[in-house]
């Protein structure tokens, strides 16, 4: 490909005006948990870049390229002095601006630190900008199978500090997970509740927001960082942001924040599979309702309130029984095919025998574990009796 056939393969991924309310910032969860090393302008003029990668087709040399007209009005600016302005913000963030990122790797951590972007490039005559990230930045922002957050540009741009930025990130990265789960499923109620409602201790607070020399008495760093920040956060972005302080003796150990996402008749940003979340959830309740009747009507509920792995307490709770007609039932099923009812009333009068404590916290994960371990024993029986006769 040549380099103007390049140069134009890019330029489709320039920000437009119309596009600025729409773009989405998408990056690792490491990358969001890091301390970023720079004020509010190199951050911003950051994931204003990272905005316009199209991560299912990332560019090849780490390159995008935007306008400065829009550049301008994303970060407000309008008077005559914005050029000398926007300079001095490039030279510091590529003099002054990193992150520090830290992740588990063996037994110990990793700790790695990037400029992320080390080269931009514009002229006095040119509305474009060309801005090309650090080769060592990008796995944080398109390898995204897993461990990622989507967030939106446009929220970011009404935050006029550092601080209410890298808090929004980390809520915003909370939010997602509790989205996520609410509609697939794979956690307890408790633990997806706990997404909405997540808790950071001091330490990682201040470590993450870059405080730890800064605001040294709580009663300063909730003045100026917490109220400040989530006031901001508030009232300019998709969240409603509270928060309460846990105590450890007389110091506050650590934070609970309380998030909840406005109600925007237009909002269509947090689409799941073609479903909005409200849609996705109205699904997944009608799904466990089903399961739950089903539950109900199974034989084997009885078969496990005989042999008391199943209390009459726990046939109240939905996830308990939705959990058993969806992972345990259909392998009871199988049992019953191989060796009858009287098979399957045999394993679990054998599973009440052995029953350890632990596994009254979570009855239908301890119950597919062991029909699980005990049906490839039963097709080795049934092979070997066979092969006898």
């Amino acid at each position: 490909m040549s380099i103007i056939t390049e140069k134009q393969e890019n330029k489709k991924q320039v920000l437009t005006l119309n596009e600025l309310s729409k773009r989405k910032v998408v990056e690792h969860n490491s990358l969001i948990t890091s301390i970023a090393k720079m004020d509010k302008t190199p951050l911003k003029m950051f994931e204003l870049a990272v905005s316009c990668i199209n991560t299912e087709e990332p560019p090849k040399d780490n390159t995008v390229y935007l306008s400065k007209r829009d550049l301008f009005a994303f970060f407000k600016v309008s008077d005559n002095d914005k050029h000398s302005r926007f300079k001095q913000a490039v030279e510091k963030m590529q003099k002054q601006a990193f992150f520090q990122i830290k992740e588990e790797q063996g037994k110990g951590f990793k700790f790695k630190s990037i400029v992320p972007i080390p080269y931009v490039e514009w002229t006095d005559y040119n509305d474009e900008v060309k801005i090309e990230f650090h080769r060592e930045i990008m796995p944080y922002l398109i390898n995204l199978k897993k461990n990622f957050t989507q967030h939106a540009l446009s929220d970011l741009a009404e935050l006029n500090s550092k601080y209410s930025i890298i808090l929004y990130r980390w809520l915003s990265m909370n939010y997602n997970q509790y989205e996520h789960y609410s509609y697939k499923g794979g956690r307890r109620e408790e633990q997806v509740e706990a997404y909405r409602n997540p808790s950071i201790n001091m330490q990682e607070l201040r470590t993450m927001t870059d405080t730890i020399s800064l605001y040294k008495t709580f009663k300063d760093f909730d003045r100026y960082i917490l109220k400040n920040s989530l006031k901001e956060i508030t009232e300019h972005t998709s969240f409603n942001v509270s928060y309460e302080k846990v105590k450890k003796g007389r110091s506050i150990d650590s934070i609970v924040f309380h998030i909840e996402k406005k109600r925007m008749a237009d909002d269509n940003s947090y689409k799941l599979e073609d479903k909005t979340y409200q849609e996705a959830k109205a699904e997944k309740e009608a799904n466990e309702e089903k399961l739950v009747y089903q539950a109900m009507k199974s034989p084997y509920t009885k078969l496990l309130l005989e042999n008391f792995l199943l209390s009459p307490y726990e046939m109240t709770d939905p996830a308990i029984m939705a959990g058993l007609q969806k992972n345990v039932y259909p392998k009871y099923d199988k049992l019953k095919e191989l060796r009858g009812l009287e098979g399957v009333k045999q394993h679990l009068s054998y599973i009440y025998g052995k029953q350890e404590p632990y596994s009254k916290k979570n009855i239908s994960k301890y119950l597919k574990k062991a029909i699980e371990q005990y049906l490839p024993t039963v097709k080795i029986q049934d092979i070997e009796n066979e092969l006898k006769n």
